[in-house]
């Protein structure tokens, strides 16, 4: 969330950041309706003044038994409070007019982002790995995963309908396995690992930044009042809510956890397989700094550095991509993606996702530090994916296939696979 005074002196900037990231928003309305909130203000603290001074006046008359002027007074007294609460009713509307409009105020960009309306205005940055080539016709993840009994997909679509799965034996130990992989990666590079709720209140969601503007990609218990989390970086973040804290040096969280999203608007894309579903998980990471813009983009670097190492790991190709304005969601100062080389579709696929939020996340949320001259400061947010499951076993299953359907196993995921060094089939 931006201050609406930082709004009003950056207004072009923010109105700038809200055109090309293609968000219906005006600054222009805002600050309309904050200058109604001021004035109705004003308006409601001399009535208040008027009826206060008037009802110690009536107090006077009547202590000098001067009982008619005072019932005069009171008679004027009557409008004076008709008046205020009229007035107090505008100033609600206005109070909670400005606080919605708000929160659909988008975060400005980083000056190195680029400008475009879609994916395909994205960057890429730098390539790493070489494209698998094989002198046989590959197969995709959903034949492979057949081939091994490790995916069953029209079972998963009995039991919880479209995007639904079931991974199984070798499916579900590499799905673990991952996973395993990147935690344990992370708390060697100093993260605190935690293990976090899922099912929140809507606070955590609007204080992350994706409420009100992504309720709809999320999945909403109604008995409960509750929702379930897309991501933990939600809960990870309202951990600290409210907080001051001694951010000397950047606290780092990482946890692993199920994530759950509606994927509205996502009808006829990516039906086939294991790419976008409704149940999956995912190893996050979340920093929070000192509001130095220098530090927040050393943390940025380094925290997509810790995913590509991941990537290494798993002797995968891919290639990093700075995020245009228009592939970007409202809350995110500055993004890279991470896009895995996925053999089946012949092109790279989106698997990780890395930002800088700046104190965006902080101002909703109300965490604090104390900056170097002892004054309390909101501080810098980031976060990122290092793994999410099952799609990274897309890439996985088919970089690493023989013409005769077995799999090879990186080396760095066989301990968690019981030393095994390839998937045969059965």
């Amino acid at each position: 969330m931006l201050d609406v005074k930082w709004i009003r002196a950056h207004a072009e900037e923010v109105q700038r950041a809200a055109d090309h990231k293609r968000i219906n928003f005006s600054v222009r309305e805002l600050l309309e309706w904050d200058d109604r909130r001021k004035r109705h203000l004003l308006e409601c603290e001399e009535l208040r003044r008027q009826r206060n001074e008037g009802a110690e006046q009536a107090q006077g008359m009547l202590a000098a038994d001067r009982e008619a002027e005072a019932a005069e007074l009171r008679a004027a007294l009557k409008g004076v409070n008709r008046a205020l609460k009229e007035s107090a009713k505008r100033l609600e509307e206005a109070v909670q007019t400005v606080d919605r409009l708000t929160l659909l105020a988008p975060n400005v960009v980083s000056e190195d982002t680029p400008i475009g309306s879609s994916e395909e205005d994205n960057v890429e940055i730098r390539r790493v790995g070489h494209i698998p080539e094989w002198s046989f016709v590959p197969r995709d993840h959903v034949e492979l995963g057949r081939l091994h009994d490790m995916l069953d997909i029209p079972r998963g679509v009995k039991a919880g309908g479209s995007r639904t799965y079931y991974l199984k034996g070798t499916g579900a130990l590499l799905h673990r396995a991952v996973q395993q992989l990147a935690f344990d990666l992370l708390i060697e590079r100093g993260f605190v690992p935690m293990e976090v709720p899922l099912l929140l209140k809507e606070q955590p969601f609007v204080h992350s930044g994706y409420f009100p503007a992504g309720q709809d990609q999320s999945f909403y218990v109604e008995d409960e009042r509750k929702w379930l989390a897309g991501t933990s970086e939600v809960p990870l973040l309202s951990y600290y809510e409210g907080e001051l804290l001694d951010l000397s040096e950047p606290l780092k969280l990482v946890s692993a956890s199920n994530c759950f999203r509606s994927e509205v608007g996502s009808a006829g894309r990516d039906v086939k397989g294991l790419y976008r579903v409704h149940q999956f998980a995912k190893v996050e990471m979340v920093v929070l700094c000192q509001p130095d813009p220098d530090l927040s983009e050393k943390m940025l670097q380094e925290i997509t550095s810790h995913a590509e190492e991941l990537l290494a790991l798993l002797e995968l190709p891919y290639r990093v991509m700075s995020v245009c304005t228009g592939d970007m969601s409202g809350r995110t100062y500055k993004q890279y993606d991470i896009e895995t080389w996925m053999p089946s579709t012949g092109s790279y696929g989106e698997t990780h996702s890395s930002s800088n939020l700046h104190s965006f996340q902080s101002r909703r949320a109300n965490i604090r530090c104390i900056g170097d001259g002892g004054a309390a400061l909101h501080c810098h947010t980031l976060n990122n994916t290092a793994v999410a499951s099952p799609r990274i076993l897309i890439p996985l299953l088919e970089n690493h296939q023989d013409e005769d359907g077995s799999i090879y196993i990186p080396k760095a995921l066989r301990k968690y696979v019981a030393g095994r060094e390839r998937f045969d089939i059965l």
